[in-house]
Protein backbone atom coordinates (compact mmCIF):
# COMPACT_ATOMS: atom_id res chain seq x y z
CA UNK A 1 0.00 0.00 0.00
CA UNK A 2 1.39 2.87 -0.66
CA UNK A 3 1.26 5.62 2.32
CA UNK A 4 -0.06 5.63 5.50
CA UNK A 5 -2.56 8.04 7.12
CA UNK A 6 -3.66 8.54 10.46
CA UNK A 7 -6.88 9.63 11.97
CA UNK A 8 -6.88 10.71 15.99
CA UNK A 9 -10.31 10.46 17.25
CA UNK A 10 -10.65 11.93 20.63
CA UNK A 11 -14.60 12.07 20.66
CA UNK A 12 -17.31 9.41 20.70
CA UNK A 13 -20.58 10.01 22.38
CA UNK A 14 -19.70 13.44 23.66
CA UNK A 15 -19.79 14.68 19.95
CA UNK A 16 -20.40 12.22 17.69
CA UNK A 17 -20.20 14.31 14.85
CA UNK A 18 -16.47 14.78 15.05
CA UNK A 19 -17.13 10.78 15.64
CA UNK A 20 -18.75 10.38 12.12
CA UNK A 21 -16.70 12.72 10.13
CA UNK A 22 -13.41 11.06 11.31
CA UNK A 23 -14.78 7.30 9.96
CA UNK A 24 -15.58 9.91 6.67
CA UNK A 25 -12.31 10.53 6.52
CA UNK A 26 -11.18 7.34 7.55
CA UNK A 27 -12.72 5.24 4.53
CA UNK A 28 -12.04 7.73 1.98
CA UNK A 29 -8.17 7.17 3.42
CA UNK A 30 -8.55 3.65 3.06
CA UNK A 31 -10.40 3.45 0.07
CA UNK A 32 -7.51 5.29 -1.54
CA UNK A 33 -5.10 2.59 -0.72
CA UNK A 34 -3.70 4.36 2.19
CA UNK A 35 -2.53 1.84 5.45
CA UNK A 36 -4.85 3.66 7.79
CA UNK A 37 -5.18 3.72 11.41
CA UNK A 38 -7.76 5.32 13.59
CA UNK A 39 -6.47 6.10 16.90
CA UNK A 40 -9.00 6.23 19.79
CA UNK A 41 -8.28 8.26 22.51
CA UNK A 42 -9.85 10.11 25.64
CA UNK A 43 -13.56 9.57 25.10
CA UNK A 44 -13.02 7.83 21.89
CA UNK A 45 -12.19 4.82 23.19
CA UNK A 46 -15.90 4.03 23.93
CA UNK A 47 -16.47 3.52 20.39
CA UNK A 48 -14.44 0.53 20.18
CA UNK A 49 -17.00 -1.62 22.50
CA UNK A 50 -19.42 -3.21 20.58
CA UNK A 51 -23.31 -1.88 20.74
CA UNK A 52 -21.59 1.60 21.46
CA UNK A 53 -21.92 3.46 17.84
CA UNK A 54 -25.32 1.47 17.30
CA UNK A 55 -27.66 4.34 17.65
CA UNK A 56 -25.78 6.99 16.39
CA UNK A 57 -26.54 8.68 12.96
CA UNK A 58 -25.58 12.35 11.85
CA UNK A 59 -28.00 13.49 9.41
CA UNK A 60 -26.15 13.90 6.29
CA UNK A 61 -23.77 10.98 6.84
CA UNK A 62 -23.87 6.79 6.93
CA UNK A 63 -24.58 5.81 10.47
CA UNK A 64 -21.66 5.96 12.82
CA UNK A 65 -21.87 1.82 12.82
CA UNK A 66 -21.84 1.17 9.12
CA UNK A 67 -18.88 3.44 9.14
CA UNK A 68 -17.08 1.76 11.38
CA UNK A 69 -17.75 -1.94 9.85
CA UNK A 70 -17.11 -0.61 6.22
CA UNK A 71 -13.69 0.52 7.60
CA UNK A 72 -12.94 -2.78 9.47
CA UNK A 73 -14.07 -4.77 5.85
CA UNK A 74 -11.72 -2.50 4.38
CA UNK A 75 -8.69 -3.05 6.25
CA UNK A 76 -8.65 -0.43 8.28
CA UNK A 77 -7.51 -0.61 11.65
CA UNK A 78 -8.27 0.97 14.78
CA UNK A 79 -5.74 1.26 17.61
CA UNK A 80 -7.14 2.32 21.37
CA UNK A 81 -5.15 4.11 23.68
CA UNK A 82 -4.38 1.57 26.62
CA UNK A 83 -4.10 4.23 29.21
CA UNK A 84 -7.42 5.73 28.43
CA UNK A 85 -9.28 2.34 27.81
CA UNK A 86 -8.38 0.82 31.38
CA UNK A 87 -9.26 4.20 33.04
CA UNK A 88 -12.88 3.72 31.50
CA UNK A 89 -12.83 0.23 32.62
CA UNK A 90 -13.82 -1.12 29.33
CA UNK A 91 -14.05 -5.06 28.15
CA UNK A 92 -11.59 -5.98 26.14
CA UNK A 93 -13.40 -8.73 25.03
CA UNK A 94 -15.90 -6.57 23.94
CA UNK A 95 -13.83 -4.92 20.52
CA UNK A 96 -15.26 -4.21 17.38
CA UNK A 97 -13.56 -5.43 14.35
CA UNK A 98 -10.45 -3.68 13.41
CA UNK A 99 -9.99 -2.31 17.04
CA UNK A 100 -6.77 -3.23 18.96
CA UNK A 101 -5.99 -2.05 22.43
CA UNK A 102 -1.99 -0.85 22.06
CA UNK A 103 0.41 0.90 23.99
CA UNK A 104 1.34 4.60 22.60
CA UNK A 105 4.57 3.26 20.89
CA UNK A 106 2.60 0.94 18.29
CA UNK A 107 1.26 4.52 17.19
CA UNK A 108 4.56 5.93 16.84
CA UNK A 109 5.90 3.05 15.00
CA UNK A 110 3.24 3.14 12.71
CA UNK A 111 4.03 6.75 12.06
CA UNK A 112 7.36 6.68 12.36
CA UNK A 113 8.13 7.09 8.43
CA UNK A 114 6.15 10.37 8.18
CA UNK A 115 2.52 9.09 7.85
CA UNK A 116 0.21 12.26 7.91
CA UNK A 117 -2.07 12.89 10.57
CA UNK A 118 -5.52 14.53 11.20
CA UNK A 119 -7.62 15.03 14.75
CA UNK A 120 -10.46 15.23 15.35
Amino acid sequence: MPGKYVISLTHGLDDTDRATVAFVVANAAVASDKDTVVFLSIEGTRLSQKGVADSVHEEGFAPLKDLMDNFAKAGGKMFVCSPCFKKRKLDENNLVDGAAVVGGAKLVEFMSDGAPSISY
